[in-house]
């Protein structure tokens, strides 16, 4: 387990990659500070502009407090092939400053472009976030589109700066459900795409807490990161009961403490000892802005994930 390093990441801090979701954010700065202090290291870059974009400033600030960059979130409406070259200069130009970053780090792990769909803004997809149904999803058409676009993004980061990509399983987006990543997969090049996966929009996807390990078993080849989130199933209930859309779901505390929810994490950790994991694990707890503790927050995952022998 020693060659397994943990991370955090802005949105832990109610930075997220949606708009007009709330409160001022807290800074980077903070952010990094409190991260380091957790234990944490190793970070996500967050939404363009949240940290430095010069990457001098950005490896000081890193360096500063030996921490290494992680990866980038980069959402692209994939479904949309008019958004494909706007999404595909968009990554390159995240992949190109993470790229000078890690080499002026000389980081063993180069960072990844973690690739999604434009989550958050088709309101079916919103509203049903955790029971969808395949008349929700795309058509064989938008597969084919979406497919296209995901790999134009991944091709591009790679030619233009040796970066890997890949796809993060997401709710409120257009690859949720297993069936979706299932669909997915199966339309990509491996050698190409790889797979973020996340265990709490898993679980919630799923709806099943209890999908989540044999998942990670059933991926174990496409994974090239693996996300950290708890999912708390008495929430998910009331999720159903009231019909609270994403956003709604998130206020109440879906994605919680580690420990907290229902997924297996002792499991996980053993899963990953098996299997020889070596790449970071990005412990996230997705929150809005103004909402919890996250420094609080960020130290009890990490003595959770301690107490493991992580």
């Amino acid at each position: 387990m020693a060659s397994i390093k943990l991370a955090n990441a802005p949105c832990s801090w109610g930075a997220l990659e949606f708009e007009d979701i709330g409160e001022r954010q807290i800074g980077y700065r903070q952010m990094l500070d409190e991260l380091v202090e957790t234990g944490y290291t190793g970070t996500d870059l967050g939404d363009w502009g949240y940290m430095p974009t010069d990457p001098a400033r950005l490896h000081a600030e890193l360096s500063a407090r030996h921490v290494a960059m992680v990866g980038a979130f980069v959402p692209v409406p994939l479904k949309n092939a008019t958004a494909h070259a706007d999404g595909i200069a968009e990554a390159v130009k995240i992949a190109r400053l993470l790229a000078a970053v890690s080499e002026v780090s000389n980081s063993t792990r180069p960072p990844i472009i973690v690739l999604a769909d434009e989550n958050g803004t088709v309101p079916q997809r919103v509203q049903n976030a955790g029971h969808i149904t395949p008349e929700m999803g795309l058509s064989n058409a938008e597969w084919h589109t979406f497919v296209a676009g995901a790999q134009a993004v991944a091709r591009a980061v790679r030619d233009e700066t040796g970066l890997r990509t890949a796809f993060h399983h997401h709710c409120a987006g257009y690859v949720e459900t297993p069936a979706e990543i299932d669909r997915l997969l199966s339309l990509t090049d491996p050698a190409l795409l790889g797979l973020v996966f996340d265990t709490g929009h898993y679980a919630f996807g799923a709806g099943s807490c209890e999908a989540v390990l044999p998942a990670l078993e059933k991926y174990r080849e496409r994974i090239w990161l693996v996300h950290f989130k708890d999912f708390q199933p008495d929430i998910a209930r009331q999720v159903a009961e009231n019909r609270w859309g994403y956003f709604e779901a998130i206020r109440h505390g879906i994605f919680c403490e580690l420990g907290q929810g229902g997924i297996d994490f002792t499991g996980i950790v053993q899963w990953l000892k098996n299997t020889g994991y070596d790449g970071w694990v990005v412990v996230e707890q997705d929150i809005l802005p103004g909402m919890g503790t996250p420094k609080e927050s960020a130290r009890r995952n990490r003595e959770f994930l301690a107490s493991m022998g992580i």
